[in-house]
């Protein structure tokens, strides 16, 4: 996935600056987790929970990271029930061993 999969046409000017901000984080991961988020759930989020989710992309690409992944744990001020819904987007970082592309060219 390089990017964003949906079309902003139907999204009001906050909803574009979001989405548009979500899949130009600074690093890869944290594109794909908060992109991944913002394509699937923007245009039904509502005023509240845009508010959350523009505090947490104010955060530190490294610390969101570690809290997505549960590296680290998460500031109660993120604990909520659209948090996890992020959580939701975090895609596999490291591959299984069962993965037949992760051991492609590790003869």
């Amino acid at each position: 996935m390089t990017g964003t999969t949906r079309s902003s046409a139907d999204l009001d000017p906050r909803r574009r600056r979001i989405l548009v901000r979500a899949w130009r984080r600074g690093i890869r991961e944290m594109d794909l987790v908060i992109g991944g988020f913002a394509d699937a759930e923007i245009g039904t989020l509502d005023e509240a929970e845009l508010d959350q989710l523009e505090q947490l992309m104010a955060e530190e690409d490294a610390d969101i990271f570690r809290w997505v992944t549960g590296e680290a744990e998460t500031p109660d001020r993120f604990r909520t029930a659209m948090f996890d819904r992020i959580r939701a987007y975090v895609p596999d970082f490291e591959p299984s061993a069962a993965d037949p592309e992760s051991q492609a060219g590790q003869s």
